[in-house]
């Protein structure tokens, strides 16, 4: 059987869950405490039809550098090799779209949907969001509603925020 690499790393938005194949990284998972960690190892494994194999040293050693780089302010764009198992058709495409939007900035369903030659499929790509098996990577925290509105996120609204906020898109909080 085939295996996959694993790890959790400190962020600074909490546990990160990173795992990656031969081809690249594959799956970040937020708020990895214990239960997420089993419960989304199980999904991988089944998802990907590997076992999974922990390792913070091997194939996951530029990944974890990168992210620490990153959530210290001082990598702005990602250049790490992806396995896109996870995701297909509409949501691979518009996850890669997602990779050309820069750092420090944000763009909204609706246009994402026309960069990838389907306007009018905003909640199309709303739900590609929800289902990006690498956020942060691929940056779904910069994506926005139409009146300039956070939306939805799946690691929630605050670490949203958060992420945005570390990338100077939002103010830090007074309090």
């Amino acid at each position: 059987m085939n295996s996959f690499t694993w790890a959790v790393v400190d962020s600074g938005i909490g546990p990160l869950l990173l795992a990656a194949t031969g081809q690249g990284l594959v799956s970040v998972v937020f708020h990895a405490d214990e239960t997420v960690r089993d419960r989304s190892l199980d999904r991988l494994a089944d998802r990907l039809g590997a076992h999974p194999v922990a390792d913070g040293t091997g194939l996951l050693a530029e990944p974890m550098a990168q992210l620490a780089a990153y959530f210290r302010g001082g990598l702005k764009e990602f250049s790490l090799p992806l396995d896109w198992t996870l995701t297909g058709g509409f949501h691979r495409a518009v996850l890669r779209e997602l990779t050309t939007v820069p750092y420090g900035t944000v763009v909204g369903y609706g246009e994402l949907a026309a960069r990838v030659g389907q306007p009018g499929a905003a909640q199309a790509v709303g739900a590609a969001m929800g289902a990006n098996p690498l956020p942060v990577v691929v940056p779904c925290h910069r994506v926005v509603e139409a009146g300039g509105e956070l939306g939805g996120f799946g690691g929630g609204r605050e670490t949203k925020r958060r992420l945005l906020e570390l990338e100077g898109v939002l103010p830090q909080p007074l309090f």
